[in-house]
């Protein structure tokens, strides 16, 4: 990633998670006020936020109408990621918003066969439980990410005794024909849904949807992703800054889709339980197929 990416892109973060605190303040805050008086504070703090939202635009470039990566373009740029990804998507940051502690809520439920799409470096693979797991089957479109995975897998000796396969594939499209209907017990994904774009990542759903076993043969989805936050401040940065942010640092992640929305707009997935973390901005879903 050039370093002007780099700096726009942490710019950027550094407003959206200072936005965050300041948000979840303002909700703890206006429980104990008037109705009237709360109507003031959030006509303040929209203006507040529309004025944080254009000055971040103005760091990260003009928004980009319709961004998404294609499958190609998303191969091709995570190659160029691969050696650094971890740098990007790990450390403090996850900590703070503890994205590291739900990883491992969420992923070591993973039992019996399993197959992880957007594996990347395999930063998942620590958190599974190795006494559940049957299979693991690791799909990625980089081949340079599938790379640091496998360097990853090696380096756990828990996981030597598990099969496992490493498989570069479209998961927007290429799962159903590869694996056959209802070939998983367990299927995860962590933050591949906002690279592959709205329509991407609703097709990936029902690709997942196809190779999962249904809830009465005990089959499961594992999702962490980031979202489009429930709180409406918030809410409106995301949406005013996401295209831009995506195509200027962002790793091609459009971080405002409405993930709830799409699970339930994939007839047959159901959402059993979902999670909130950092004031909905991320989130975590079990669900299940039901016939």
């Amino acid at each position: 990633m050039h370093t002007i990416s780099r700096l726009r892109f942490f710019l950027h973060h550094a407003a959206v998670f200072s936005l965050i605190f300041l948000c979840l303040h303002t909700v703890v805050c206006l429980q104990s006020i008037s109705s009237k008086s709360r109507r003031k504070v959030l006509e303040t703090m929209s203006k507040s936020v529309l004025t944080i939202s254009s000055a971040s635009t103005i760091l990260v470039g003009d928004p980009i109408v319709g961004y998404s990566l294609t499958p190609k373009e998303a191969e091709i740029a995570y190659d160029s990621y691969a050696a650094n990804y971890d740098e990007l998507d790990g450390g403090k940051a996850a900590d703070i918003f503890g994205l590291d502690e739900a990883r491992s809520a969420l992923f070591r439920q993973a039992r019996g066969s399993v197959l992880e799409i957007g594996v990347g470096t395999g930063l998942n693979l620590e958190k599974y439980d190795p006494s559940k797991l049957e299979s693991l089957t690791l799909v990625d479109i980089s081949r340079g990410m599938l790379g640091e995975a496998q360097k990853r897998f090696e380096a756990i000796p828990a996981l030597q005794r598990v099969p496992v396969r490493f498989i570069q594939a479209d998961a927007t499209s290429g799962l159903t024909v590869r694996f056959g209907d209802g070939s998983f017990d367990t299927v995860v994904d962590s933050f591949s849904f906002c690279v592959m774009g709205s329509k991407g990542a609703q097709s990936c759903l029902e690709q997942v949807k196809n190779v999962v076993k249904s809830k009465e043969n005990n089959g499961q989805i594992l999702l962490l992703e980031n979202t489009r936050s429930s709180n409406p401040l918030l809410g409106l940065y995301q949406d005013a800054t996401a295209e831009a942010a995506a195509s200027a640092g962002g790793k091609g992640c459009l971080y405002n889709q409405d993930v709830s929305k799409m699970i339930q707009a994939t007839n047959g997935i159901e959402i059993m339980k979902e999670t909130s973390f950092a004031g909905g901005v991320f989130r975590s879903y079990f669900c299940q197929v039901v016939t």
